[in-house]
């Protein structure tokens, strides 16, 4: 029998007047990004890699060191295998890079300038030009673009085959983090 000097234990949660209570999700919290990136088949880790840096050696290599604890130690082993590229790696994932697109209203004598400096520089050196513009307004991509292509001509292939590395890594670098960042919204399901 109840000790009547003792309050009543209560029968459940209190809800107040049109509150409802929602049923706990039974399949838990949905995996963040790099939790489901962490936990996939590893031909599908590489394909879901490849759309950051179309290297399948550096793909692999880095889909294999999983998982990761953060995005911060995603991006050192993707850093670490960016600067192991192979001449012939480095080749594949510029052949899946695309030209460097003009912001929209853009007048048609910059989209012959552009056309005419990426002409020049893939003659120069064989592989589309690549340049980091994460750090750049909008409305100066295309000036940084047209620099980055002039004074890059002058150098000597060995020389910015080294920069094209560094441009990549860095182009890579940002998409692995918009990607996987804690509220990103990557091609990963």
């Amino acid at each position: 029998m109840p000790d009547p000097s003792e309050p009543p234990e209560p029968s459940g949660p209190s809800e107040l007047p049109g509150q409802t209570r929602s049923a706990p999700d039974p399949t838990g919290p949905r995996p963040s990004g790099l939790d489901r990136f962490n936990g996939m088949p590893a031909d599908e880790a590489e394909r879901t890699l490849l759309a950051s840096c179309g290297s399948r050696h550096w793909a692999r290599r880095v889909a294999a060191h999983r998982p990761y604890p953060d995005l911060e130690s995603l991006l050192a082993a993707a850093d670490e295998a960016a600067y192991d590229l192979t001449p012939g790696d480095l080749a594949e994932a510029l052949a899946c890079e695309s030209l460097t697109l003009l912001p929209e209203g853009a007048y048609s004598a910059a989209h012959t300038a552009l056309s005419a400096a990426h002409a020049a520089y893939e003659s120069r050196f064989g592989h589309v030009f690549v340049i980091c513009l994460d750090d750049t307004a909008p409305e100066e991509s295309l000036d940084q673009v047209l620099a980055g292509i002039r004074s890059r001509l002058t150098n000597d292939p060995d020389e910015e085959r080294i920069l094209t590395a560094e441009e990549l890594r860095r182009l890579t670098r940002g998409r692995l983090t918009r990607c996987f960042r804690p509220a990103g919204n990557c091609a990963v399901s």
